[in-house]
């Protein structure tokens, strides 16, 4: 049975008026103009969607629109061949709206005029999103994808593959640098065991983690009055952390605390869960494209979806868009390092090492592939993590779990982090405040996984980096 505890966040709980405010948020999506095309597939989109829950639990990750489109689709349940066949229906209407009845191509968008481009990425976004949840009923009926085919289906993306020799060299590197007995992955696990957040710390560390991730958003993207999140902590899952967006501006934050949380995971959970990651995402779609626009599509989010590469993407990007290496070890050693209890002086230290582990991440996208192409077992699997992921057993088991649950959904953190990365850093020229603005315009946008494009891929970069190691 899952464990939990409720912490609410100060910084971040200012007061919301709920009740009748919600009702009217959610109602004002059915009084927008019903009569235009694209609105009126949107909303076939989204009970699309919603159908697609009585077969898939895990299927919708948000929602927020009229009560009524969910009590509907509890009430008039749709057979798996039903949802297919009228999702085909809306991809045929769909290209007939787009100019020149021609098929929406993600390449044909003009960067130049953001507010022009808008509709067009609109257009794109709802097709490419069909396309996937049609994958997903077949799925689910019972087709078998290879990891490549899948991933590229539902998100829109391929992972690059690597061959076990570019892991070993990073792992020749780790074995210079924590010599002794034993495997490597156990020295790693030993070395890390004196940078772990004590149970009874765990609420001011991440508290001073989230208060300060939120004021360095706060200086570079505009939110609404009135967004907050609530952390919670849980336990049995199969996953380090989730977001849960409940709209209206706001989120419930889990934490799993099956495992040892580490002194860096305070930054990067509260920076991927809430600010500048999917709490801020959410807020933004919400306010720009289903207040502002009426765009009813961005009030479901399908989780096996294209949105998933960008939510993934820019929650993991994000964290060094908001902590540059040099400041976040800084701000560790000041500041998370003594909340923990932790000697400062290990700071860096630990993250030089963290920097040469983060060569690995490409390694669990290779354990997934292997793993769901059939080619080893889940006991290879993890075996496989543990000496090229740096992944102590307890942890690998813990990953092979969301492999069997989420499957090729794992290239949506490092693939994603690195087409957004490359996608940013194209338009920012390196300065810090074009970096953010190039950021939340990706954050409140429908582009596309294939749109991000016209950028040096940042795994490219990391190859660079690898070179001074």
């Amino acid at each position: 049975m899952t464990q939990s505890r409720h912490l609410i966040v100060a910084l971040v709980t200012v007061a919301v008026v709920v009740g009748a405010a919600r009702i009217a948020a959610r109602q004002s999506l059915m009084q927008r103009p019903s009569g235009t095309a694209m609105h009126n597939l949107a909303e076939r989109y989204v009970k699309l969607v919603l159908a697609m829950e009585q077969h898939d639990p895990d299927y919708v990750d948000a929602y927020y629109g009229p009560d009524a489109w969910r009590e509907q689709a509890d009430r008039e349940p749709l057979a798996l061949p039903q949802i297919g066949t009228a999702a085909q229906v809306l991809l045929d209407e769909l290209e007939q709206t787009a100019p020149g009845n021609g098929a929406a191509v993600a390449g044909d968008v003009d960067d130049s005029d953001p507010e022009a481009s808008l509709p067009h990425l609109r257009r794109q976004y709802l097709s490419r999103q069909l396309q996937a949840l049609q994958t997903r009923v077949r799925m689910l009926a019972g087709e078998v994808l290879t990891f490549d085919d899948e991933s590229n289906a539902l998100y829109d993306a391929v992972a690059p593959s690597h061959p076990d020799s570019y892991f070993r060299e990073t792992l020749a590197v780790l074995e210079s640098r924590l010599p002794g007995a034993g495997p490597l992955v156990d020295r790693y696990e030993r070395f890390r065991s004196g940078v772990v957040i004590p149970p009874a710390r765990l609420d001011r560390v991440f508290d001073a983690a989230i208060t300060e991730c939120r004021r360095r958003t706060l200086e570079h993207v505009s939110l609404p009055e009135g967004e907050q999140f609530e952390v919670e902590y849980v336990t049995d899952k199969s996953w380090s952390g989730y977001n849960w967006y409940q709209g209206n501006f706001r989120s419930l934050i889990q934490v799993n605390t099956d495992l040892p949380i580490y002194i860096d995971r305070a930054i990067d959970l509260a920076c991927h869960e809430g600010y500048p990651g999917h709490h801020v995402y959410n807020v933004l779609l919400e306010q720009h494209l289903v207040r502002d626009r009426g765009w009813p599509e961005f009030s479901v989010y399908a989780l096996f979806s294209p949105q998933s590469l960008i939510a993934e993407g820019t929650a993991n990007y994000g964290i060094e868009v908001a902590f540059p290496p040099d400041e976040r070890l800084a701000f560790e050693r000041d500041v998370l390092f003594p909340a923990a209890g932790l000697d400062p002086a290990r700071t860096a230290e630990y993250y030089d090492i963290q920097r040469v582990v983060s060569r690995l991440e490409y390694a669990g996208n290779e354990a997934a592939r292997r793993y769901l192409n059939g080619e080893i077992d889940r006991a290879a699997a993890a075996a496989w993590m543990s000496r090229y992921a740096m992944m102590a057993p307890a942890r690998a088991e813990q990953r092979t779990r969301f492999f069997d649950q989420y499957r090729s959904y794992v290239i949506n953190y490092n693939l994603g982090k690195d087409l957004v990365a490359g996608y940013v850093e194209a338009r920012s020229d390196g300065d810090a405040d074009a970096r953010w603005k190039a950021f939340a315009a990706l954050l409140a946008s429908p582009r596309l996984p294939s749109g991000l494009r016209d950028s040096r891929p940042a795994a490219t970069a990391r190859d660079d980096e690898k070179e001074k190691l």
